[in-house]
């Protein structure tokens, strides 16, 4: 017997965030959600993801062995440690390090998506084990939040993402080898092949688009005793 797959809602932006139910997975693919994979990937121990600045100046103030990662319209942040580029961190050792992640749309979901029962992370580098995770959980709901250029524009990238994924959980194929020329041409991917923009680099675009790379989910633990965090779960 087949199992039905679950309504799917496609939303943006913050305000989308905010009307996501169920599973919610928050889309960000050039760069914030790429980068904490990639983050992940090099042994970070968790990630606190933080809408506000300052807030993040303060959390690494009150312990300076966090790592705080950052941008506002694609540039590093003054101070911060990184900026938004998965390239600048591909070989740094994270092993059991806090990161402080700030960015002007991704991070911005996550800490809106208050209502949805599960929180995760959305982009082409873990999509899979995005899509096997919300099969195990089985879900009467999943909200797709497409988190867009600076949260107010839709974009190629975070459109394409959705549909890949509410593809794969309706069961159906999806070509992977269509993801790199059909977001080649984005307006949104033009940064990364401008030598003058130092602060995305073209391998930005390589690492960002590397489809089914991680086999992992990054889930967003709410706030306790500690700030909300994103853990990396296996799938």
């Amino acid at each position: 017997m087949s199992v039905a797959s679950p309504k799917i809602e496609i939303l943006d932006f913050e305000a989308g965030a905010r009307a996501a139910r169920g599973v919610a997975v928050v889309i960000d693919v050039f760069r914030a959600f790429s980068v904490a994979c990639y983050a992940f990937a090099n042994g970070a121990e968790r990630i606190i993801p933080v809408g506000d600045i300052e807030a993040a100046r303060r959390l690494k103030q009150d312990h300076p062995e966090f790592v705080t990662l950052g941008e506002r319209h694609a540039r590093k942040l003054e101070g911060f440690d990184f900026g938004n580029s998965p390239t600048h961190i591909e070989h740094e050792d994270f092993t059991g390090r806090t990161l402080v992640h700030t960015t002007h749309a991704g991070t911005q979901g996550l800490v809106n998506a208050t209502q949805a029962q599960v929180v995760l992370t959305g982009s082409l580098v873990n999509a899979a084990a995005i899509c096997r995770y919300i099969a195990r959980l089985a879900p009467d709901e999943v909200s797709l939040v497409r988190m867009g250029q600076d949260a107010r524009e839709r974009c190629d990238e975070d459109d394409l993402c959705a549909e890949m994924l509410a593809a794969r959980l309706r069961g159906e194929h999806f070509d992977t080898a269509t993801i790199r020329p059909r977001l080649r041409a984005a307006p949104s991917a033009q940064k990364f092949f401008d030598p003058e923009v130092t602060w995305a680099p073209e391998r930005d675009f390589e690492l960002c688009t590397a489809a089914d790379r991680f086999d992992f989910v990054l889930r967003l633990l709410p706030a306790g005793a500690n700030p909300a965090q994103l853990q990396a779960l296996a799938t």
